[in-house]
């Protein structure tokens, strides 16, 4: 049977306990969080009810917008919360962040890679797009996706529970994540650390390797063009997608890729805050203010009213 022992609940440590500081923070979280949700879900409205923008780039985009409302909607209203009030939050509520947290995580460095290819095949094989980005490749791609990341998210999950926790009770975190919650532990986390590493290299390496890859044909293609006007569209294309990639990989290797021995609570909340808050607050506007198909819709739509 699963025994978390004697810990109903966990004392997490935010960032400050001075009054004014955290009026500060709530009200910078909040911001950041209306802005992500307001943000990505505008994203999706614009792209449905507009059917020029049905395209892989902008169908893999609607994926991504997904994830990071439901990125920031796992961490900010508890955030918010316990700003407000006690730092808590219960056993559970700390399983359902580990999961949800885990899930997203995943599903978004693999649509990244998703997103590189499909850049990767319109710049390096225009003629055959439509054959290798079909609309059943796109479908079969994005399923993978959520499966992938829903099974990783479950095995997160499977050997978190197996754990005991029975004191200390502090977890020095403002939300829920593996790295820090495993030194709270009172049973051994050698199979845990291990499968985090295996992780790592398979969601993060890979993916990363995947996505680098991908950007150095693309790069290498546009420097073949002869034109300047030409590097410049190829290029414009693809640039609003590697600064989101470029942000997101920098937070999740410093949080995750380092070695357990040198994790630092301050170190993994500054990085938490970008790729929990700010990248999805961030995301929407990188990628509407680099695109002027999705410019011109969102204006549609906004006239329109």
């Amino acid at each position: 049977s699963i025994n978390h022992s004697s810990v109903a609940e966990f004392t997490l440590q935010s960032f400050s306990e001075n009054p004014q500081v955290q009026i500060f923070l709530f009200s910078l979280f909040l911001g950041l969080f209306i802005l992500a949700f307001t943000g990505n879900s505008l994203i999706v409205i614009v792209i449905s009810l507009n059917p020029g923008l049905y395209t892989p780039m902008y169908f893999f985009l609607i994926n991504l917008a997904l994830m990071d409302v439901l990125s920031a909607s796992t961490v900010v209203p508890k955030l918010l919360h316990n700003l407000m009030t006690k730092n808590t939050i219960s056993y559970g509520g700390c399983i359902d962040q580990i999961y949800f947290l885990s899930r997203c995580m995943g599903a978004e460095l693999l649509l990244f890679t998703a997103m590189a290819y499909d850049h990767y095949v319109a710049i390096c094989q225009p003629l055959h797009y439509s054959t290798i980005m079909s609309k059943a490749a796109c479908c079969l791609i994005a399923s993978a996706v959520w499966a992938i990341s829903g099974t990783n998210a479950t095995i997160n999950i499977i050997m978190t529970v197996r754990l005991s926790f029975c004191g200390p009770d502090v977890l020095d975190h403002f939300f829920c994540e593996i790295p820090p919650s495993l030194p709270l532990s009172c049973s051994s986390t050698y199979i845990n650390n291990l499968m985090t590493l295996v992780t790592d290299l398979l969601l993060g390496g890979a993916n990363f390797f995947l996505t680098i890859m991908s950007y150095g044909f693309i790069i290498a293609n546009i420097l073949k063009i002869q034109s300047e006007e030409g590097k410049k569209r190829a290029f414009s294309t693809c640039s609003s997608h590697l600064m989101v990639v470029t942000m997101y990989y920098f937070a999740v290797f410093c949080a995750y890729i380092s070695p357990s021995a040198r994790y630092s609570p301050e170190k993994g909340k500054a990085v938490a805050v970008l790729y929990t808050t700010v990248s999805p607050a961030v995301n929407p506007l990188i990628y509407t203010l680099r695109d002027k198909d999705v410019k011109a819709a969102l204006r549609k739509l906004l006239v329109s009213k």
